[in-house]
């Protein structure tokens, strides 16, 4: 039910700016149902609105949504042993917020089957790429009634840290969040959003340096 209260303000809004920007009712749609991927969809539509060349669009589109190639490594334990058209099912509707609630789950409870988890991470998707889709469709035929003292935009933030507070349990967690928030910060500068997947990395590269030194500290 979170994340539903802040997809649905955030897929309002992109339908807003689809239409704002010139796309029909049916690219819009279109745009929403293949990509899956609200921040490279509001990055590809200011660049579209920039006239920026198409194969910067799409590279700048990819790097933003390297995040998911990076969740795909997470998960892969949970799911990877599942036949090849249960994983391209399952890429397909891997977004943020059931990755968040599928690690979770997953964590928590380690003696999940694969088809248990495969199931609980569909259900999880299930709600909000619905609520994501009808959200989009809604602002992109009704968004220009939504009152702008509403300020849909700030949607995406609440969502990313409704997704990343249950996940900080241990000193790996937080070394990792801490060092990706004060590298994201410090490359900003960096074009096309190139500086989130440089964090990204060097967060990951320092949680997992911390969870090398505590094991090697509890081991005898």
């Amino acid at each position: 039910m979170p994340f539903i209260l802040v997809v649905v303000p955030f897929g309002l809004l992109f339908g807003v700016i689809a239409t704002e920007s010139g796309l029909s009712l049916f690219e819009t749609m279109v745009f929403t149902v293949t990509v899956i991927a609200g921040a490279a969809q509001f990055t590809a539509l200011q660049l579209l609105s920039e006239n920026t060349p198409t194969i910067v669009i799409i590279a700048s589109a990819l790097a933003v949504n390297l995040r998911l190639a990076m969740y795909s490594a997470s998960i892969t334990p949970h799911l990877g042993s599942l036949t090849t058209t249960q994983r391209v099912f399952a890429a397909y509707f891997l977004v943020d917020q059931n990755y968040a609630a599928a690690m979770t789950k997953f964590e928590t409870t380690p003696d999940m089957t694969s088809s248990q988890k495969l199931a609980y991470f569909l259900g999880a998707a299930a709600p909000v790429l619905s609520s994501w889709c009808l959200a989009t469709y809604f602002g992109a035929t009704i968004g220009e009634v939504i009152p702008p003292e509403f300020a849909l935009d700030f949607a995406m933030p609440i969502t990313f840290l409704a997704m990343i507070g249950p996940l900080l349990r241990t000193s790996a967690h937080l070394a990792s969040a801490i060092v990706a928030v004060v590298c994201a910060l410090s490359f900003a500068w960096v074009p096309y959003n190139l500086g989130l997947i440089i964090a990204g990395i060097a967060g990951m590269m320092a949680g997992a340096q911390v969870e090398f030194l505590l094991e090697r500290r509890s081991s005898p």
